[in-house]
């Protein structure tokens, strides 16, 4: 045995055995031993890291996997450097909330309890509810940190653990190293205080939902326009997550009377039964709800992910549905905030918008074209999160996104925000039927105005252990041998974002990349197009993003061009041997 697994991972196995565990875990670590060295490996070869979405991994027994006692470790973790953070204050105190994922409820009460055990106050939310509510708790209440227990759109083996700092943004750095530290310094289970304070824990609730949704409805631009839209047909799907508890209310106290929703999705379970994924950005999730918008003939199709952050839209297109992808859908509304912001006077030169590198640059161009600042940030919604705190009294966040799918608009949440973003949507689809036209009319007309813009997405998964290696190794590859054209046109730049720097290529000139650092590489070539290469922080994957450009003269050549740049991205795929 000694031979096939390594000597340290067969120690962290027996620690765990020898420790205060309980005899369940310690019956499943033998049995691993035992028969099934593979997933011994797999279980303890490292520890869970807080990655762009936090903590997540597989539900299981080890340090590598999601169960009570590395929950237990990053709570004790947690609570350790929130109190050599906040020393002077006489409570510090933290918001829970959790989706609808297998043992969800269970890993929010065992934070709850490291928590309190730690004198910390907990907010615990009731039952399941979406993650940006969690955000806005956190602002709402006063607290000093917040935990969503969650694996957002990940496969149903997964759960996950968000943490978040005061102003109800993600843990970035330095807090997010820090609390791994922490994390780190805790060399035996023992250290961690699983007896809960039962005086120190208060379940919240419906009160919460009553504010967030009336500062939801205050972000509304065309109250009159859905007073005349009202009946436009919505078909809804929360994907057995946690968007049945507020998009429909959202969308009802916006005005919408014809909100119907999947039934058979509305249902909040962890095995999701109903989808292979419960991920809006694949096609297969909208199925059920796409067939049900044509049998009662409908406008719009939405989805939500399980934790209610991210959707995913499908527009009518003559009597067919075409879905959105996530660049689209914040094209689409970002043009809408833009142009509502304009016609309703509330532009005075102090407003901004947000995106992450990997989003297509349409929307730079839009804020552009009217007068309004742009900031690009590296991916992940709590570097948007981080940009409206910096300018926080000075410059005003009308919206921002990403192109997996997450949207944000206003500030008084700190994350991506999929009740917002479906409320804010639909009232751009209204506002757009109320001129006589369909969404797609109106994205011909943003292409036919600022370029058409596509983009693509595709990912290599490498599972494990040497999956992990595998990707290390392409990166390095990359930097070491970067293609020097692509679909036949020469590359110009290159931005490496882990030594901060961008290069010229065809001058030399080396110019430093004012954000953090991070294992992304991004190729620019002489026509225009864009190609992101970079790990990703929550699944074991490396995720390649095309984005290509041309003129859209003439909007009856739509389908022609868009196939043309399909093919210009098929083409650089190959280059890069994918």
């Amino acid at each position: 045995m000694s031979t096939t697994v390594d000597p340290q991972i067969l120690q962290k196995a027996r620690v765990w055995l020898d420790g205060n565990y309980d005899e369940e875990t310690k019956k499943a670590i033998k049995e691993m031993m035992d028969n099934n060295p593979d997933e011994l490996i797999e279980s303890f070869y490292q520890d869970l890291e807080f990655g762009t979405g936090g903590l997540r991994g597989i539900m299981g027994v080890g340090s590598n996997r999601m169960n009570k006692y590395t929950v237990g470790s990053a709570t004790q973790g947690f609570a350790n450097y929130l109190k050599s953070n906040f020393p002077d204050r006489d409570q510090i105190s933290v918001a829970i909330a959790h989706d609808s994922r297998n043992n969800s409820r269970y890993f929010a009460e065992i934070t709850a309890d490291v928590f309190s055990a730690n004198g910390i106050k907990v907010f615990l939310f009731e039952d399941l509810r979406p993650t940006p509510e969690l955000s806005f708790a956190i602002r709402q209440l006063g607290c000093q940190g917040g935990i969503v227990i969650t694996a957002s759109h990940n496969p149903k083996e997964y759960n996950g653990y968000k943490a978040y700092w005061d102003d109800g943004g993600q843990l970035i750095s330095p807090h997010d190293k820090n609390v791994i530290a922490e994390v780190n310094k805790i060399s035996s289970i023992d250290d961690v205080k699983f007896e809960g304070n039962n005086n120190l824990i208060e379940k919240i609730g419906e009160e919460i939902d009553t504010i967030y949704l009336e500062k939801i409805k205050s972000l509304s631009l065309s109250p009159e326009v859905i007073k005349r839209q009202k009946d436009l047909k919505i078909i809804y799907t929360p994907l057995h997550g946690t968007g049945i508890t507020l998009v429909p209310k959202s969308l009802k106290n916006f005005g919408f009377e014809q909100v119907h929703i999947v039934p058979e999705q509305a249902v909040a379970d962890g095995n999701f039964p109903t989808v292979k994924s419960p991920n809006p950005e694949e096609s297969a999730a909208l199925e059920m709800a796409i067939k049900q918008a044509k049998e009662i003939n409908a406008d719009l199709v939405m989805a939500t992910d399980p934790d209610g952050d991210r959707v995913g839209i499908a527009i009518r297109n003559g009597d067919d549905f075409r879905l959105m992808n996530g660049n689209q859908t914040a094209t689409l509304l970002i043009y809408y905030l833009l142009t509502k912001w304009k016609e309703n006077n509330k532009l005075t030169g102090k407003e901004f918008i947000v995106k992450t590198i990997v989003t297509t640059e349409l929307l730079a161009d839009m804020a552009r074209k009217n007068e309004v600042e742009y900031y690009d940030v590296l991916t992940g919604f709590k570097y948007i999160a981080d940009i409206i705190k910096h300018f926080e009294g000075q410059k005003t966040f009308i919206g921002g996104g990403e192109e997996s799918y997450g949207y944000l608009v206003g500030d008084f949440v700190r994350d991506k925000d999929a009740v917002i973003a479906c409320s804010m949507i639909a009232e751009a689809f209204a506002w757009v039927t109320d001129q006589g036209k369909g969404m797609m009319d109106l994205l011909k007309d943003i292409y036919q105005e600022f370029g058409f813009y596509k983009e693509k997405l595709v990912s290599v998964v490498r599972k494990g252990k040497s999956g992990a290696e595998e990707i290390q190794q392409m990166m390095a590859d990359f930097r070491v041998n970067p293609p020097q054209s692509l679909a036949g046109s020469e590359v110009v730049n290159i931005k490496d974002y882990q030594s901060s720097i961008s290069k010229n290529i065809k001058t030399g000139e080396e110019t430093p990349i004012d954000l953090p650092k991070s294992n992304v590489l991004q190729f620019f070539t002489e026509d225009g197009s864009k190609v992101s290469v970079r790990p990703s922080g929550t699944e074991p994957k490396i995720k390649f993003y095309f984005g290509v450009k041309s003129k859209l003269k003439n909007k009856k050549d739509f389908d022609k061009v868009g196939l043309e740049l399909e093919n210009k991205m098929e083409a650089i795929v190959k280059d890069l041997k994918l």
